[in-house]
C-alpha cells in the first residue's frame, strides 16, 4: 500500500493567511526552521495507479498538481482517483469537492451525518447536483462493518466511530451522533499491512484502542500541542477538546496514546497553525523525536 500525505495541517493550513502568531510569522519571514502546510488529506493506492481519495480540502487544485500519479493523462479528461472517502463535514475537508465539479459525478463515500450535513447545513451536495453530480455510497460507521470502493481493488476499509465534533454549520453541532466524524483502517489485502487513519480525534474511547494497536502506520490528529494553545495566546476562547481534538501533551494525551504502541510508523497529522510542533527546533519536537512520532508534511509519501 502506498499513501500520500496531500495535506497536512488543519483549517486555515500554515502559515494561515491572516495569523501572525509565533509560527506563521516565523515562516513567512524564514525566521524558524518550517515547512508550509496545506489543509489535509491523503490519497491512498494498492497498486499506485488507482488511488482513493481522503478528503477533498479547499488546496486540492495545489496538491493535485504536486503528486503527478493523480493525473496519468491516459484520456482527454482523465483521473487516477476513482473515489473519494470522506471522514466528517468539516469545510477544510469537503470545499475541495467544487473543484472536481468538470467530470463524471463523484463516488463519495461518508456516513448517513456527514451525508445529512451536506445537503442541509452546507449543501454542497445540492450544488454538485447541477454540475457533475455525486454517486453517494453510505458508510456504516460500527468498527466492524468493512467496505470496498470500485475500481480500487486490493484495499478493504473499516469506518470506526469518533468522538469529535460536527461542523458549525450542522444541525446538531452540539447533539453528536454516531458518524458525525470516523477514523478509517485501510488494509491491503496482498500484503496484510494496515493504516489507521483519523485527522480528528476528541477522546480516546474503548472500541479506538484495538485499532490503534493493530495498525502498522498511524496517521492521527496532531491539531494542538496544548489543551488551551489557542487560549493562551489570546486568539479564541476555545480549548483543544472543546473544538474536537485530543491535545498531544500533558496527562492522557495523543503522546501518551501513542508511546506504547507498537506500530512501525506514529504520524501526527492535521496540525494547527499555531502548534509549536511546525517549529522543527523547537523543544516541543524534539519531545516527540525522542519517542518516536512523527509529524507529517505535505508530499510525505508511506509505503508499507
Amino acid at each position: 500500500m502506498r499513501i500520500k500525505v496531500l495535506g497536512s495541517a488543519a483549517g486555515g493550513g500554515f502559515p494561515q493567511w491572516n495569523c501572525n502568531c509565533p509560527n506563521c510569522d516565523g515562516v513567512r519571514k524564514g525566521t524558524i526552521r518550517a515547512r508550509p502546510r496545506t489543509q489535509s488529506s491523503i490519497a491512498v493506492s494498492a497498486d499506485g495507479i488507482d488511488w482513493v481519495l481522503f478528503n477533498a480540502s479547499p488546496d486540492l487544485l495545489a496538491q493535485f498538481r504536486a503528486v503527478p500519479e493523480l493525473q496519468p493523462a491516459r484520456a482527454i479528461r482523465d483521473t487516477a482517483v476513482r473515489a473519494i472517502i470522506l471522514i466528517d463535514a468539516q469545510i477544510d475537508h469537503t470545499t475541495g469537492l467544487l473543484m472536481l465539479r468538470e467530470g463524471a459525478p463523484l463516488e463519495i463515500h461518508c456516513t448517513e451525518m456527514v451525508r445529512e450535513d451536506l445537503t442541509s447545513g452546507n449543501p454542497l451536495f445540492r450544488i454538485l447536483d447541477h454540475y457533475c453530480g455525486v454517486r453517494w455510497h453510505a458508510i456504516t460507521a460500527d468498527g466492524d462493518s468493512t467496505f470496498a470502493v470500485s475500481g480500487a481493488g486490493g484495499l478493504t476499509f473499516t469506518a470506526v466511530p469518533l468522538k469529535s465534533k460536527a461542523p458549525p454549520y450542522s444541525p446538531h453541532r452540539d447533539d453528536p451522533h454516531q458518524g458525525d466524524n470516523i477514523g478509517v483502517r485501510i488494509v491491503d489485502r496482498a500484503s496484510g499491512k494496515a493504516l489507521f487513519y483519523a485527522p480528528g480525534v476528541g477522546e480516546i474511547e474503548p472500541h479506538l484502542a484495538p485499532f490503534l494497536a493493530a495498525a502498522d502506520c498511524l496517521l492521527i490528529d496532531g491539531t494542538f500541542w496544548t489543551e488551551d494553545e489557542l487560549v493562551s495566546l489570546g486568539i479564541s476562547g476555545k480549548r483543544a477538546r472543546d473544538m474536537g481534538h485530543l491535545p498531544q501533551s500533558g496527562h492522557g494525551g495523543m503522546i501518551d496514546v501513542l508511546k506504547p504502541l507498537k506500530a512501525a510508523r506514529k504520524i501526527l497529522i492535521h496540525i494547527n497553525n499555531t502548534n509549536p510542533i511546525l517549529n522543527e527546533d523547537s523543544a516541543e519536537r524534539r519531545t516527540l523525536d525522542a519517542v518516536a512520532i512523527e509529524v507529517a508534511y505535505d508530499g510525505m509519501d508511506i509505503q508499507l
